[in-house]
């Protein structure tokens, strides 16, 4: 990916960085064209085969594809319509920026479009005694699975910051039975190193900025939890809690399994298992200017499987990719993710 960001917000250092992540998230517009509204979605809920449920919201495409995006060949003649998936990131939903632009990326293209949220990310707590977390690939199994069972085209696979390290982890796990699901995946702005982006984001600004951000959303559905399921965690060093790090330690690694922050981020890091992906492609997008994901734990491409592609433009933030005119836009961003997607087809 040959990205550049626009003048306005340039730059390669950790200031453009936390610029590039920021803007587009908070100003900058969905779609060259429009405003920043949000998608309308036909929602389905669906019980998960552990007695919990998941929201799964679905833009079906467009009976004729609209031009505002330059179109693609990208359905082979004798199948059905791509149907493109998204697992959004930490805390995130399909209304997330970026989750709006694959939106109207998808349309334009006449795609079917699909954003499954993880659990207690579309707006109401889930029933189990669970939540989310970034090795989730038991809980993307299944839901690619049943996407792909019910529908007669190809099915591709995008996952944002979070929910693109559990793609990677899923296609490790399922190897080559990935590639009888999914076409391809993509992972943009993951913490592939866990570990790394732990720590990254617990420091300087990064802690007084997104770690707040993150936690005061996510320390209220971990308290509403345990009122569901009272002494499933400490709740004494879940309050205590001031970054990530303490917070998985308190919530996230006893609930699924974890004895720890550090065996939760060493057992769901998707870097060692790049070396050894040979079927699925995949295609690991990180920003050499990301905050929250150190330029210097990227892999190398000594460190990859022949089914990975890396693109590691210097700069774009994290999950930003602005581009155009002030204030901006991020629909370069699907457009150069929508072009590998489509070239796998």
């Amino acid at each position: 990916m040959q990205y550049r960001a626009p003048r306005w917000l340039a730059g390669h250092g950790p200031l453009a960085g936390n610029a590039q992540t920021i803007w587009p998230a908070l100003y900058s517009r969905a779609h060259v064209d429009h405003g920043n509204v949000p998608v309308a979605y036909r929602r389905e809920r669906w019980d998960t085969p552990d007695g919990d449920f998941i929201d799964v919201d679905f833009r079906p495409a467009a009976p004729t594809p609209t031009q505002a995006l330059p179109q693609v060949d990208a359905q082979p003649s004798g199948e059905g319509r791509p149907l493109l998936a998204l697992f959004h990131g930490l805390e995130g939903s399909s209304q997330s920026h970026y989750a709006r632009a694959f939106a109207h990326w998808a349309h334009a293209q006449g795609w079917d479009y699909v954003v499954p949220h993880f659990r207690g990310c579309s707006g109401e707590l889930n029933r189990g005694p669970r939540a989310y977390h970034s090795g989730d690939h038991a809980e993307i199994n299944w839901i690619l699975r049943r996407l792909a069972l019910g529908h007669d085209g190809p099915v591709l696979a995008v996952g944002v910051s979070l929910g693109g390290n559990a793609l990677l982890r899923w296609a490790q796990e399922e190897g080559a039975d990935a590639s009888r699901v999914v076409r391809a995946v993509v992972a943009i702005s993951s913490p592939i190193d866990l570990a790394a982006a732990g720590h990254a984001i617990g420091r300087g600004f990064n802690r007084q900025v997104y770690t707040r951000m993150f936690l005061n959303t996510m320390k209220p559905k971990a308290l509403a939890k345990l009122k569901q399921f009272p002494g499933l965690f400490n709740e004494a060093a879940l309050r205590a809690s001031r970054d990530l790090y303490e917070y998985d330690n308190a919530f996230t690694a006893p609930l699924h399994g974890f004895a720890s922050t550090e065996d939760y981020w060493a057992k769901c890091s998707a870097k060692p298992g790049l070396r050894h992906m040979r079927d699925v492609p995949a295609l690991v997008l990180n920003a050499r200017n990301d905050p929250f994901v150190p330029a210097s734990c990227l892999p190398t491409k000594g460190e990859v499987g022949p089914a990975v592609t890396l693109w590691q433009p210097h700069e774009g933030g994290h999950v930003g990719f602005p581009a155009g005119r002030f204030p901006g836009h991020v629909a370069d961003l699907p457009q150069a993710v929508g072009q590998w997607l489509s070239q796998q087809l």
